[in-house]
């Protein structure tokens, strides 16, 4: 082989281009946080959408990165459904939508002729997908890029712990029952697995305060969520209560954390929580 027709290498590594785009794209982002769960209908999303929306208020630039490609929900929570992102051709990059509550996001949603189309995709093509998201957005500046995962331990997963060795860590949503907590630590063993940091456990629909009486009523068990992170030895961030308002809300595409409420407080506080692990 003549040295015109050899691979670039890297400390005696062949260079990844698909990497090399994603680290020269990321390059401008202090840091990326990753929304995870082992199972679905534990309110990740709106987990990740209300982190997302609490950094922005206060003062930082965030980006959502959108990674559940079969199932985009972000664009309705935070209000931006049926938006197109804008293309520059000199840049060759997609420019993210932002939100009105200063978020910047990219999802598969955007790219939909209709939101109802059935995306039925393989494996290869959706962690392409991601790679694009990756690699092919002009994210600018942001001190905080969440990524939202479809559940599971699968195909995106696992493309974004390969293209993102250098994340700051992973943040895994359950809820109180012990069925959800089996599958946190499937979660937590895949993270440790894939060399990334677990940063902590978030407690989602802890608990619902009556509006009438003010008794909690632990629908969905109680303690899961700190109880699994004392037995895995891991930190737990926080309870976020389960709240009727969020529904509407997140409808409406407006976060919890858009009005004041016990809910929000409880966001912030695991926020704080967050920072202080990081």
């Amino acid at each position: 082989m003549s040295k015109k027709d050899e691979k670039p290498k890297l400390s005696g590594l062949a260079i990844d281009p698909k990497k090399a785009k994603v680290s020269a794209t990321l390059k401008d982002i202090k840091h990326v946080l990753i929304v995870a769960s082992g199972k679905g209908g534990v309110g990740k999303t709106t987990v990740a959408v209300n982190l997302a929306t609490s950094l922005s208020q206060k003062g930082h630039k965030v980006g959502i990165l959108d990674a559940d490609i079969t199932g985009p929900n972000v664009p309705k929570m935070v209000g931006l459904e049926g938006q197109r992102p804008d293309y520059n051709d000199e840049l060759k990059k997609i420019i993210p939508v932002e939100s009105a509550q200063g978020v910047k996001v990219i999802s598969m949603e955007f790219l939909l002729e209709d939101n109802t189309d059935a995306i039925i995709w393989r494996g290869p093509l959706k962690m392409g997908a991601i790679n694009q998201f990756l690699g092919d957005v002009k994210w600018g500046e942001l001190d905080f890029l969440i990524i939202d995962l479809p559940p599971g331990t699968s195909d995106e997963p696992l493309s974004i712990a390969q293209m993102i060795p250098e994340a700051d860590g992973v943040i895994i949503v359950t809820t109180p029952q012990e069925v959800a907590l089996l599958d946190v630590r499937k979660s937590i063993n895949f993270v440790k697995k894939v060399g990334l940091k677990v940063i902590g456990i978030v407690e989602n629909m802890s608990g619902f305060k009556c509006p009438h009486c003010s008794k909690v009523i632990n629908i969905f068990g109680i303690d899961g969520g700190r109880n699994a992170a004392k037995e895995l030895n891991i930190p737990f961030l926080g309870a976020i209560p389960l709240n009727p308002e969020i529904v509407p809300l997140a409808d409406a595409g407006k976060p919890i954390v858009s009005v004041e409420s016990e809910t929000k407080e409880a966001f912030q506080n695991i926020v704080e929580n967050i920072l202080k692990e990081m």
